[in-house]
């Protein structure tokens, strides 16, 4: 199996070798004897999802006959653990990263498991960010001092950490060039709120074959910034072998 955290949501994903690349692993999974059952995790706020959902459907069908069940995921609700019972993939999709976090709390075991069984994990935006055991969830001060713009703070002030998802060891934020918060992932570390952080810029993925940090690389045509510590002068580099396609 293999995680894939998307920077940004599939409007700003033009490159094909993302969805490519998932299928291919999803489709490897199965042997090609059955359509592969994908579990896609979507917040509906008064029916947003019937808007939003063809950007992840349409992707999935066109490459391969494929069974998708539907997660909704409403504000203050808990999405039952047993919907990934035997499910093949899981997308998880972005929006209100606060909301993924807690709607999906009670079903993080469920998630790791079934990854850990083979099933690859597609989290786009959100998705990426509450992939971690420790996610950045939003916020835009630190100490008081701004690390990154308003604008991506999910309506919080200073930059908060919650329980995710457990699929990765390091924290992760998203639209990195595009929003401005490479800055939040570096204050993250300088501040000790994670040991590792990996920022992921827009039409890019982070994809880590197997879960294991020391193969992941980046696929599409921006940049992976990873940030390490620890202390309060963090290195920041660019992962490399990043795959383009358009």
């Amino acid at each position: 199996m293999s995680i894939f955290l998307v920077g940004g949501g599939p409007d700003t994903t033009t490159t094909p070798v993302i969805f490519d690349q998932f299928v291919a692993e999803v489709v490897h999974r199965t042997g090609g004897t059955r359509p592969p059952r994908i579990a896609v995790v979507l917040v509906d706020h008064e029916g947003s999802a019937a808007y939003f959902l063809p950007a992840y459907l349409d992707p999935l069908h066109r490459r391969t006959p494929c069974e998708v069940v539907t997660v909704l995921l409403r504000r203050q609700e808990h999405v039952d653990p047993r919907v990934f019972d035997g499910v093949d993939a899981i997308v998880v999709g972005g929006g209100p990263t606060p909301v993924y976090a807690e709607g999906l709390r009670k079903a993080a075991a469920a998630i790791r498991q079934a990854v850990q069984a083979g099933a690859p994990y597609l989290g786009f935006s959100a998705g990426a960010m509450i992939a971690p055991e420790r996610a950045i969830v939003g916020g835009y001060l630190v100490r008081g001092v701004e690390v990154c713009p308003e604008d991506a703070s999910e309506g919080l002030g200073e930059v908060e950490l919650r329980d995710g998802l457990g699929l990765v060891s390091f924290a992760v934020d998203v639209h990195a060039a595009q929003a401005g918060t490479l800055g939040r992932a570096v204050a993250a570390v300088a501040h000790g709120m994670a040991g590792k952080a990996v920022a992921v810029d827009e039409n890019t993925a982070l994809l880590l074959p197997h879960a294991d940090p020391e193969e992941q690389r980046g696929i599409g045509t921006g940049n992976c910034w990873l940030v390490r510590g620890p202390g309060p002068k963090p290195v920041v580099s660019i992962l490399g072998n990043v795959v383009t396609g358009r």
